[in-house]
């Protein structure tokens, strides 16, 4: 009878046991743990973190009520053996078990604009102002030449690998990363009938984009202008003329808020001076828009070789074949911009 009882004892123990630690792992796992001000919040986790660097940043901003049930979840699930970087979000009410589902699969991508931008510093900014890449780490790569070589370019023609447009990127993109998707695009761009025309026109790739460049500069606010300029600088390439293009000088000096060159500009020593040197600059004066580069291969053919702004500042110009009628344009230009009191 003693023996039976005490057997009998051991079973309600081992139920009444059992039926807690079902409890307790109910509430570890299936809780809500996510506490939030708002319906949603977004948290990146850090590629160097590990899991006590997770659980301080979810406690420092108050997203989780317990860290305790949240580790023990993460190390039941061997969460804490590959903490994965990246943006996630989290949603109020959500439970250790969704949370950690949401940590190690769900890494939100991010809407990353690469903008027809001036310089190589400002793309690097912007970039990294979206992404965890280092900014210098990125700017040493594009300055490096025995890098750039690696995709066909050198320091100064590398800016043309990008392609203006909107990409879809994880945060936890690295540089390297970052450079190798760009690419990819860059060869998915580069289409065979792209490249026929870039031949036919006796171009490269790279020529293209720094022709781009100057014509998107000389005309950034009517497209349908472009392939007319794209043409002029075309017939001045072809007759071994200077380009003498003003947007080329203001890149030189570095000062864009130029808005009237003078001669004293022409003088500055650069290789981006087309005043002072024949041909393409070493590489593009910004990051050229898809339609700027097909404006070039698609360039119209006519027999201009002078352009000046129109006097009525309507963006548009004027274009002629002889110096003497580009003259007159000039002028009238200059006392346009002299009644509007534009001296510098």
């Amino acid at each position: 009878m003693k023996l039976w009882k005490f057997i009998l004892g051991v079973i309600l123990a081992i139920i009444v046991a059992s039926g807690w630690l079902s409890w307790d792992y109910g509430q570890r796992f299936f809780e809500p743990n996510v506490s939030l001000n708002q319906s949603s919040v977004e948290i990146y986790v850090q590629s160097d973190w590990d899991i006590d660097d997770l659980i301080l940043e979810l406690c420092s901003h108050e997203f989780i009520l317990d860290s305790n049930s949240f580790r023990w979840v993460a190390e039941y699930k061997k969460y804490n053996e590959h903490v994965k970087p990246g943006r996630y979000l989290l949603i109020d009410g959500m439970n250790n078990n969704q949370l950690v589902n949401v940590l190690r699969s769900e890494n939100e991508p991010i809407q990353i604009v690469v903008r027809s931008v001036r310089t190589k510093e400002e793309l690097v900014s912007s970039v990294s102002s979206l992404l965890e890449l280092d900014s210098t780490a990125l700017m040493g790569l594009l300055s490096n030449d025995g890098f750039c070589q690696r995709y066909g370019f050198n320091s100064a023609t590398i800016f043309t690998l990008f392609i203006p447009n909107t990409y879809e990127f994880y945060w936890n993109t690295s540089a390297e990363e970052f450079l190798e998707r760009m690419a990819r695009e860059y060869k998915r761009f580069w289409t065979d009938d792209r490249k026929d025309k870039a031949t036919v026109l006796g171009l490269s790739q790279s020529d293209v984009s720094a022709l781009a460049s100057i014509v998107q500069s000389e005309q950034a606010a009517h497209v349908d202008e472009r392939p007319i300029v794209a043409g002029l600088y075309l017939n001045r390439l072809r007759k071994g003329m200077r380009l003498e293009s003003d947007p080329t000088l203001i890149h030189a000096l570095g000062d864009f808020t130029i808005k009237r060159v003078l001669n004293i500009h022409k003088q500055v020593e650069s290789p981006y001076n087309t005043y002072k040197y024949v041909g393409l600059p070493p590489g593009p004066i910004l990051l050229p828009e898809t339609t700027s580069i097909d404006a070039v291969l698609n360039a119209s053919e006519h027999s201009y070789i002078f352009m000046c702004a129109k006097e009525d500042f309507s963006g548009y110009h004027n274009f002629s074949v002889s110096y003497r009628e580009h003259i007159n344009n000039a002028k009238r230009y200059q006392r346009a911009l002299n009644k509007r009191n534009i001296y510098r």
